[in-house]
């Protein structure tokens, strides 16, 4: 769910011109209207119009996956011939060590070469709950985030894992080598997260109950000099929510230049190159959806991205206290 709240800037601008800027114009103003006008655009939780002028301080949400799903599914995906790194694999269940800088499923900017297309290519089957555009997805990681995925090959599985997912029954944990030198070794980060309204990738802390509740646990495993090994569990799945909390606290991902990395990271970092943020997927558990057996997959730090590992050895050399 998108939930944006409007500044000056976008004041007396009509719903619809605004959605069209806000999606960097991937969609026309006539498609854009045609979503609006059927009820799926909410201002202050209550639908309009395309025409509704906005307001400052109004509440814009709707569901980006619904919105890209009304334009996008009567294009099939083109199957994608990719060595996917398995980790395990049933008819109801896969688990996939996915690399980074893939997408998990297609977005209406990058449509190939996604997981959802190397499923496509690998899988007979896979659930469709969540559309033609993302078979089989339950839960997402960011392009950049490589590590442990469950996908869900129909919708009886799909149905059993979003529930746990939902209930927290479900785990997923995550490393991150995070700027600066943690006061707190351990700690519970519960702050609501909007859209930035200039940018309709990034996320912030909301300054009131207007946003969408997200609830991160971090524990520092090993502090270097300038940077720290961090294990994060999610209570909550939002977009970029790792990311997001953790440059809250003044600790932004190594390499995430979107939450301000560059502005936290010691100059003798500078020379560490990598592509985007280094944040790992690499804890999963969850109740196989048909036996109820509990599942537990653990990544090994030989199976990282290379950015990580590379980082991660460069600590270990040359900022250890």
């Amino acid at each position: 769910m998108e939930i944006i709240r409007i500044t000056c800037e976008h004041i007396k601008k009509r719903l619809d011109v605004f959605l069209v800027e806000y999606l960097k114009n991937v969609y026309t103003r006539a498609k854009i209207s045609s979503y609006i006008d059927n009820g799926n655009v909410f201002i202050n939780n209550k639908p309009q119009k395309s025409s509704y002028k906005l307001k400052s301080d109004d509440i814009v949400s709707f569901d980006i996956d619904k919105l890209n799903a009304f334009f996008n599914d009567e294009k099939p995906l083109i199957p994608y011939e990719f060595k996917l790194d398995i980790r395990y694999e049933d008819d109801d269940v896969i688990v996939i060590n996915k690399p980074k800088n893939m997408l998990t499923h297609p977005t209406a900017y990058e449509k190939d070469n996604t997981l959802c297309n190397a499923l496509l290519y690998h899988c007979k089957t896979l659930s469709d709950i969540g559309g033609n555009l993302r078979p089989g997805i339950v839960h997402r990681l960011d392009k950049n985030t490589s590590g442990l995925i469950v996908v869900a090959k129909n919708n009886d599985a799909h149905n059993s894992l979003a529930l746990q997912i939902k209930e927290k029954t479900a785990k997923r944990k995550y490393l991150a080598l995070a700027l600066g030198e943690f006061e707190k070794k351990e700690d519970i980060i519960d702050k609501p997260l909007l859209h930035y309204i200039k940018n309709n990738v990034k996320m912030v802390v909301s300054d009131s109950n207007e946003g969408l509740n997200a609830i991160t646990l971090y524990k520092v495993l090993h502090q270097f000099k300038g940077c720290a090994l961090v294990e994060l569990e999610l209570k909550t799945g939002r977009t970029h929510q790792i990311r997001a909390h953790l440059s809250s606290i003044g600790h932004p991902v190594f390499g995430d230049d979107l939450y301000n990395s560059k502005q936290f990271q010691k100059q003798e970092f500078n020379n560490l190159k990598t592509t985007g943020q280094l944040l790992q997927s690499y804890y999963l558990s969850f109740n196989h959806p048909k036996t109820g057996e509990k599942m537990e997959f653990q990544l090994e730090e030989k199976d990282f991205s290379e950015d990580f590992i590379k980082v991660l050895n460069f600590l270990r050399r040359n900022n250890e206290y």
